[in-house]
Parts: C-alpha cells; structure tokens; sequence
C-alpha cells in the first residue's frame, strides 16, 4: 500500500505534514490542504496550547501515548511537522482513515 503525501518513513517511525486550524469548534480531521493534512484544533494558538492538543490529538487517534508523537517544525506556524515514533506511514495512513 503506498502511503499519503503527508506521511514521509522516517526511520523507526513516519513524519506528519499538517496545516492547523486553531480555534475550532471541534478538534477533527478536516480533509486536506494541498499536500498537508489538516486538522482543526479547539484550542487556541497561545502558548502551545494548540500545539499540545494537536500532538494528543494525534497520539490518541493512532492508539498510542503522547510520548510516542513529537511535535518537529512549525510550532509558530499553521504548518507543521510531527515525528510518529515506532509506526509506519502505511499504519498511519490506515489509522487515519477508520477515523469518522
């Protein structure tokens, strides 16, 4: 199975690409924006709080604990990069898509 675009292998583990939308009224997957996944957020960007529950957001839809999800580039910004330790893309991928 090839994996999305916004997953890349990345030794034990898989980079997320992700566009935040902060202040949401719910924190869900939201489709895609252009080759990030985005996600919108029902926390506000001050901070780190949205920083935060992006990374359990994405821990807890994977299964795993927070430790395992580690937020890489783009604190500051919408666009971001998380490292999924001990998980390959394809997981990810397959994980993602049972979501609601």
């Amino acid at each position: 199975m090839r994996h999305p675009d916004y997953l890349t292998p990345s030794g034990d583990g898989t980079i997320l690409a992700a566009f935040v939308q902060p202040r949401a009224a719910r924190t869900a997957l939201a489709g895609m924006h252009g080759t990030a996944l985005k996600i919108k957020v029902a926390a506000p960007p001050v901070n780190g709080k949205a920083n935060e529950v992006l990374r359990r957001f994405v821990a807890d839809s994977l299964g795993l604990p927070p430790s395992r999800v580690e937020l890489i580039a783009g604190a500051g910004s919408r666009h971001k990069r998380l490292r999924i330790s001990g998980m390959a893309p394809e997981a990810v991928a397959e994980a993602f898509a049972k979501l609601p």
